[in-house]
């Protein structure tokens, strides 16, 4: 198995199951209603959704470095943005969008070179072997927030 191979499979373990650590955000998620998404449980911390459109968001930052482009920081509206419809529909259209982020880095993964792994990421001071396994310990670190606000709420 390919470097790339692993970091894919620490991906979908961390987003789809088979994780070490426990449940995977696609499984924490799974049984998340609107109603909880939207709750504040804890002080000024995020809510479910936010974190899940920021998970969103970042997979897209990701997805989009691997296709050369250069890196930037995402703007606070695209970073934990705010969900205005609170709504079932509107909350599984978030999870949809948390889909096709994952299923688009995923892809992007795979057709990465392996041997750009230790190329620098255009824009910032480190390697993309660093970025991939960075954005698989983003999404664990979020899901443990989300399973942590789904037993505080």
């Amino acid at each position: 198995m390919s470097e790339l191979e692993r970091i894919a499979d620490q991906l979908r373990r961390a987003v789809e199951g088979e994780a070490f650590h426990g449940p995977a955000l696609k499984e924490i998620l799974q049984d998340v209603t609107a109603k909880q998404a939207m709750q504040r449980p804890v002080g000024q911390a995020h809510t479910i959704w936010e974190i899940t459109q920021h998970i969103a968001g970042w997979q897209g930052e990701i997805t989009n470095r691997l296709k050369g482009q250069t890196a930037k920081t995402l703007p606070p509206e695209e970073n934990f943005p705010a969900s205005k419809n609170a709504n079932e529909a509107a909350w599984r259209q978030t999870l949809e969008q948390l889909e096709r982020s994952y299923q688009a880095l995923a892809a992007a993964i795979r057709q990465f070179p392996e041997s750009r792994l230790d190329d620098i990421v255009p824009g910032r001071d480190y390697k993309f072997y660093v970025l991939l396994h960075g954005i698989v310990q983003h999404d664990l670190y979020h899901a443990g927030q989300i399973a942590l606000l789904k037993k505080a709420g």
